[in-house]
């Protein structure tokens, strides 16, 4: 299996950013599917210059009835190195349609044959933490024992603790056991694959996330968690009986615990993502009449490199070139 030896995470960085810039026009105007449909657009034409032979294996999904980047789709120029794509245009459409913070655009990419499918499986439960926790944690454990020793294990008192949980009817209890055992709470409305990055990112100030989620989000930030050196430990964790039917008919094993290695089974793998909305992961979109300027994160898995990029985009040059309408 040849495996990817060039850092594509700076040629994907141009992907999210075309993603980013086109869907943060829609921002704050209360339509889903247009901000959407902008990311999907410019994300597919950004990706089809790239000199890979990429097979989605997260795309949009079937939920999200998109006619590009959906689950199986070929992209790429079809010369290079073979790879998995995971993406998500807009992580958070709602939180773009409605204008609030950490809406981003979101690549992860491993060699072919790498990259776990989750198949039918829309969600699964989480736990996420920074490398020095790796190793202590137990998905089964109980919440306040959990906690005590990620706090144990990162130097702080319970109390010090911020853990990042959606704000769901589903993680009322969660909730409730986050509390009693003394940590603070982070709650999202969106956004699963930021709080996974912000659980691993060293520069925030959330420690762990934890609750139920989307399943394909979970493989696409076990891309960047892969890279960090952190830790996603995993369960399926179906929300409806059609959802669990399809599993079981899948042959899919509901009490498997999956692990940053076991839905990324490969060291060769890229990320990257850029902010549409703004917030405490990544900065948004600025526009700025005659470009924009935008804030991105990319990591190499190999190296464990992690870089924050700054990039100011002049429309009269970028449109000379781009077959992407960004202004």
């Amino acid at each position: 299996m040849e495996a990817p030896q060039k850092n594509l995470a700076l040629d994907l960085v141009r992907v999210t950013e075309a993603a980013a810039l086109a869907s943060a026009r829609w921002l704050g105007k209360g339509n889903n599917d247009a901000g959407d449909g902008a990311a999907v657009d410019a994300m597919r034409l950004s990706f089809n210059s790239l000199n890979v032979a990429g097979h989605v294996i997260i795309g949009e999904g079937e939920k999200d009835h998109a006619p590009m980047l959906h689950n199986g789709e070929k992209v790429g120029t079809g010369r290079g190195p073979a790879i998995d794509v995971a993406v998500d245009p807009v992580e958070g459409t709602k939180l773009l349609a409605y204008g609030r913070p950490n809406a981003i655009s979101v690549v992860g990419v491993a060699p072919a044959g790498t990259m776990y499918n989750p198949g039918p499986s829309f969600y699964m439960q989480k736990l996420v933490v920074p490398p020095a926790v790796r190793d202590v944690i137990d998905i089964d454990a109980p919440v306040k024992e959990n906690l005590q020793k990620i706090a144990r294990a990162l130097g702080k008192d319970v109390d010090d603790l911020v853990v990042f949980v959606l704000d769901k009817p589903r993680h009322e209890k969660l909730i409730q056991r986050i509390r009693e055992s003394g940590a603070r709470i982070q709650l999202h409305t969106d956004g699963d694959v930021a709080g996974a990055l912000m659980a691993v990112d060293p520069r925030s100030e959330v420690d762990v996330m934890m609750g139920t989620g989307g399943t394909p989000e979970g493989v696409l930030a076990a891309c960047a968690i892969k890279g960090v050196g952190g830790q996603i430990l995993a369960r399926l964790d179906p929300q409806s009986y059609p959802e669990k039917e399809a599993l079981h008919d899948a042959g899919l094993d509901l009490r498997e615990i999956h692990t940053v290695d076991t839905l990324v089974r490969s060291d060769e793998v890229f990320f990257a993502a850029t902010g549409i909305s703004g917030g405490t992961f990544l900065r948004g979109v600025q526009y700025t009449g005659s470009g924009a300027i935008t804030h991105s994160v990319v990591i190499r898995g190999k190296t464990g490199t992690i870089r924050y990029i700054e990039s100011y985009h002049n429309w009269d040059r970028l449109m000379k070139i781009s077959s992407v309408k960004y202004d």
